[in-house]
Parts: structure tokens; sequence; C-alpha cells
């Protein structure tokens, strides 16, 4: 078996098991033993740079960029786990981990499993390029967002329910859960603004048959998480409402991004 052939079942069990050692030091935290998060955080690097090795060797072809929907699936998935691995080191988002890491690897078996085609040709102009790489960092912010939404809404519930103890006296408290959460959705919210912008500038034709649903509730989710923000800047929204706008505009999202491939790709086969 090639290096790059071994790589995505290295990096699919090294996902897990930093995963697990974050779910471990979760635990440690909830009975109050110190737990540096520097080790499940190292292998967690080392199992994403396993999987772009194997991203390389699947994407990059002669006839171009195969961006089909398990190899797309892939790449957001890693570029998720890459933007949780490194914020962590300064923000308390590790714990997003638990969740991330274990939706990386499973993105990435399917890859292994099944075969997926659509190419970007070779040659395609850069703005294209550029279009399809802030849609893919868009999207993985704002599915960050929502993977963080939940964990917020656990965390409110606990609270609510008067059950402050175990896993969630270890979590952030609640405030700084929602401060990092509308960092995420403002920063997503950026760049899904630009890929948009740059979609309508640089694609051909976005309200084609084939593009229409993808562009219609692509700007479905950008009118959301827009509102959204609005709503926390003038209302002062949190909690709750926030959650549930969030868990609507990223809902949207992937309706529009995989919802399309998988409809057209897998399913019409065009």
């Amino acid at each position: 078996m090639s290096w790059s052939a071994s790589a995505g079942p290295a990096a699919v069990v090294l996902y897990l098991v930093s995963a697990a050692l974050l779910l471990r030091r979760l635990r440690r935290c909830a009975e109050g033993a110190a737990a540096p998060k520097a080790g499940p955080l190292a292998v967690g690097l080392v199992a994403l740079a396993l999987h772009a090795v194997n991203l390389s060797a699947r994407l990059v072809s002669p006839e171009g960029l195969n961006m089909g929907f398990f190899n797309a699936l892939s790449v957001v998935s890693w570029m998720a786990a890459l933007i949780v691995l490194v914020a962590a080191w300064r923000e308390p988002v590790e714990n997003l981990g638990i969740a991330v890491l274990p939706l990386a690897a499973l993105a990435l078996a399917l890859e292994l499993a099944f075969q997926s085609e659509h190419l970007i040709l070779a040659g395609a102009p850069w703005t294209l390029e550029a279009h399809v790489l802030i849609s893919i960092v868009a999207y993985s912010l704002l599915s960050i967002a929502a993977v963080h939404a939940l964990v917020l809404a656990w965390e409110d519930h606990a609270l609510h329910a008067h059950h402050a103890g175990g896993l969630v006296r270890a979590l952030p408290p609640l405030a700084t859960m929602e401060r990092l959460l509308f960092r995420l959705i403002a920063a997503g919210f950026v760049l899904l603004t630009l890929a948009l912008a740059t979609g309508f500038l640089f694609v051909d034709d976005l309200f084609a048959q084939h593009l229409v649903h993808k562009t219609v509730l692509s700007i479905a989710a950008w009118a959301l998480f827009g509102l959204l923000l609005f709503g926390r800047w003038r209302f002062g929204w949190r909690g709750r409402v926030a959650i549930r706008w969030t868990l609507g505009g990223f809902v949207c999202l992937a309706l529009a991004y995989f919802g399309t491939k998988l409809v057209l790709e897998l399913i019409l086969a065009r």
C-alpha cells in the first residue's frame, strides 16, 4: 500500500483517538483534575496532516480538480477540523473536536469507500477557484457554528434544568460560549457574502437550472445569518433564539451545497 493510500485509514483512526482523548480530558476537567489539551490536539493535527496527504492524491488529476460529492464532503470536514484544532490552542473551543473530529473521520471514510467525480477542469480561471475556496471555508466555519450551537443548547438546557454538574461544569461559561458562537457566525457570514459575490461575478448564470436551488438556498442561508447578526446587534438576541436561527441557517446552507450535489451527482448522475 502506497504512502498516500495508507494515509487515509491512519487519519480516520487518529481522528477518533484525538476525539476520545478530548472526551477523556473533558471528563477529567469535570472532576476538577488538571487535563492539558496539547496532547489530544497534537494527535488531531497529525490526523489532519495525513488527511491532507490523502486529499492531495484524490483531488488533483491531470484533467483538473475532482470536487465530487464525497471528495467535497471530505474537504469541508478537513477544513472544519483544521479551524477547530488551530483555534483551540488560543480559544476554549477544543471540546468542539469531540463532535467535529469523528465527523471528519466519517467523511474521510466515506471518501475512501465511494468514488465520486465532478471535475473543475484544469485551466479554469483563478476567479472560479477563489470562489470555490471561499465557499468551502465559509461552509466550514458555519458548520462549526452549528456544532457550537448544539453544545450551547445542551449547556443552556442543563443550566435551566438545574443540572449544572458533570460535564457541563467543565464547559466555558454560557456568556463565553455565546461570544464564541457569534464570532464564528460573523466570520462565516463575511466569507459567505464573498462567496455569493464572487459567484454572481464569475460563475456563468447562477440561476441556470442545475444551480438555481443551490443559489436560492445559499441566499436564504445568508439572509438568516445576516438577520441573526442584526438581531444580536440591535435587540441583543441570545440563548435559544440565537441557537434556532443558527441551526436554521445551517440547514439551508447544507441543503444548498450538499443537498444539491447529492441530487445532481448521485441520484441524477449529472
